[in-house]
């Protein structure tokens, strides 16, 4: 019984919010309420690398699209994921607060039951609930099953994966290492690759709480988030009302896939030309913002985290932040990781008339501040009864101040340490490490987990690479490091007297999304165009 109940609900859920993104040019009353707030999107690139921009870094020629919006607008050159991994990331950017906060600590799985606790507030929940109309298009990975799906979270509208693409076999595999097979059709096949490749599912596409395809046809993807998203844009820019859209991308997660397949004479390789895909999608919804009222809406991109350097040839690329000390005893210093390369991203600010253009901020920011921006902006109120790790830097933003936080925090995502756990804080200038630890490289090398009592301490003004810590010894190390012990102690109590919240990680084969579960994948044409059909048609 509560089972149909849920059904149930997920299927009023799904039609009530169908027609509020189609019909919400209705609400004429609301129009007047909240016609001068601005619009929001926010564009998030997955496992790109500091340099994968021009911007960035001279030696990349493949991202003219960025490279003209940080010409137009701002670019962050000290800007930080709130974790080196997705589903942390994703979970501070939606909420403004760490994963020690917020719960989610690690990624969440096809299995996985929870996701996002439910006691904590979305932005998406925020914008909406002042009026916005709010899309989600694209990586969820904040849970799938029941109430943690992401049209329970804020959102009118979801087109996209429920998790990562290679959490699932495609029809489709791309460029991966190992690589990957597709999808069986008829019958189970054992895979050489273990847990590297998914083979037992294929992967779902939502549109809001119908899976439409499975397996997910990847070749075609990101022209569809393209498509679903300037839809949006379009059709919540002639509704009157705000909008938020956060756009979740696929690349450069890998595997990576192409639209186009590859001319021998002139390919520059998976990696770049994926790069060069992903930049034109950003210039398509940039123009879309341009022709549809750009001096009302304000366009965020930035990465959830560093490239997966496992991945060798498939791995962006992490600029100056090589993370040599780390480097020099074995693994990356990239994603999973508290180095520089893990959780230093790229990011662009691009509002018309309102954020200076061709501007280069050095404030130190992470995404956890996306939150409180926007909410500020929409004039919205933030959560009650808890505590936020970002801040509002509208000023910062519209060129009023350079002053971005003094500390910032860097959880442990992955490659060593306790999950969530703060062993590396960045004050002013400094980085310290408590624990440090390299991820799985792309020479198969793994970097041991070392503890620091007293903490390595880097100077970042004089060593980007982070290459040689200071000598304890030495004046510089002695007149900073009560500081820096002062930060986290401070931080820590701040923690132990906030609201904090626990995810459930734990996993069930019922939670796994499946259109057909009388297919040896799950595997199910395409749905019916209408919202209400919760069934695929059958495969036989």
């Amino acid at each position: 019984m509560e089972i149909l109940f849920l059904k149930m609900l997920l299927l009023l859920a799904g039609c009530l919010g169908w027609l509020f993104y189609h019909l919400s040019d209705l609400c004429v009353g609301e129009k007047r309420s909240v016609q001068n707030k601005p619009n929001f999107i926010v564009i998030l690139a997955d496992d790109v690398g500091w340099g994968d921009l021009g911007a960035n870094w001279a030696e990349t020629k493949d991202t003219p699209n960025l490279d003209q919006m940080a010409a137009e607008g701002m670019r962050f050159v000290d800007f930080h994921s709130a974790a080196s991994t997705c589903s942390p990331s994703r979970a501070s950017l939606l909420t403004g607060r760490l994963g020690i906060r917020n719960g989610v600590t690690h990624n969440f799985a096809v299995t996985s039951v929870g996701g996002l606790p439910l006691n904590e507030t979305t932005l998406a929940e925020v914008l909406k609930e002042a009026g916005y109309i709010t899309g989600v298009i694209g990586k969820w990975h904040l849970g799938h099953s029941g109430l943690y799906h992401p049209s329970f979270r804020g959102f009118d509208y979801y087109f996209g994966i429920p998790y990562s693409h290679d959490m699932g076999c495609t029809d489709t595999p791309g460029y991966n290492l190992p690589p990957c097979p597709a999808c069986p059709r008829h019958s189970a096949t054992t895979s050489s690759q273990g847990r590297d490749c998914y083979t037992k599912v294929a992967l779902p596409l939502f549109e809001n709480i119908t899976i439409i395809q499975q397996p997910v046809n990847l070749t075609g993807l990101a022209a569809e988030y393209a498509e679903k998203a300037t839809q949006f844009i379009q059709r919540a820019s002639e509704s009157g009302r705000p909008f938020f859209l956060y756009l979740a991308l696929a690349h450069m997660h890998v595997p990576l896939v192409l639209a186009q397949p590859p001319s021998s004479s002139s390919f520059p390789g998976p990696y770049r030309a994926s790069l060069r895909e992903m930049d034109a999608l950003v210039g398509r919804i940039k123009d879309k913002v341009d022709g549809c009222g750009k001096e009302n809406t304000f366009l965020w991109f930035t990465g959830d985290n560093g490239p997966w350097a496992q991945k060798c040839e498939l791995a962006g690329n992490v600029g100056p932040f090589s993370g040599a000390w780390q480097r020099q005893r074995g693994g990356s210093a990239a994603k999973q990781t508290t180095w520089e390369g893990g959780h230093r991203v790229p990011a662009l600010a691009y509002w018309p008339g309102r954020i200076p253009a061709n501007v280069s901020s050095v404030a130190l920011l992470s995404t956890t501040d996306i939150f409180p921006t926007l909410v500020s902006l929409a004039k919205a109120s933030l959560p009650p009864n808890r505590r936020f790790d970002g801040s509002d830097v509208s000023e910062i933003l519209f060129g009023q101040s350079q002053q971005g936080h003094k500390t910032l925090f860097h959880p442990n995502s992955g490659a060593a340490g306790k999950d969530g756990e703060i062993k590396a804080l960045r004050l002013a200038q400094y980085k310290a490490f408590y624990t440090t630890g390299g991820a799985k490289a792309c020479d198969g090398s793994i970097g041991l987990e070392e503890h620091h009592q007293p903490p390595l301490i880097f100077n970042l003004d004089h060593d980007i690479q982070e290459q040689v810590p200071l000598d304890m010894k030495a004046g510089e190390y002695q007149a900073v490091l009560p500081a820096i012990t002062r930060a986290l102690t401070d931080f820590l109590q701040d923690i132990a007297s906030d609201n904090v919240s626990t995810a459930d990680y734990a996993h069930d084969p019922a939670a796994t999304p499946c259109c057909n579960p009388q297919h040896i994948v799950c595997r199910c044409q395409a749905c019916c165009s209408s919202p209400a059909m919760v069934d695929c048609n059958r495969e036989p």
